[in-house]
């Protein structure tokens, strides 16, 4: 597990290949996850996306479905159910 603690650091990783997923907080103070998933597709990173939030709207939800995610959990969320969404995309299910 690599974590990033800002998004340049993220953009400053150029090896994707080993990533099973991406886990994304939709509210990243000055710049949204969404838009930074965007962003990677546009780099060519299609690596699959977990999206987390404490803010959850359905404009939220639908713009993250839309933008691919493979999960949408809002917090509080139990360290169960992102064990499970990232087992999903391990096992191709994502």
């Amino acid at each position: 597990m690599l974590l990033f603690d800002s998004v340049e650091a993220l953009f400053g990783h150029v090896d994707f290949s080993n990533a099973i997923c991406l886990v994304i907080d939709i509210n990243l103070g000055h710049r949204s996850g969404i838009d930074l998933r965007r962003h990677l597709l546009e780099e060519g990173v299609t690596t699959p996306v977990i999206y987390v939030t404490g803010n959850d709207s359905p404009a939220h939800r639908s713009t993250a479905v839309e933008s691919g995610c493979v999960a949408y959990l809002t917090k509080p969320f139990t360290a169960q159910s992102l064990i499970e969404s990232i087992e999903r995309v391990r096992s191709g299910l994502g």
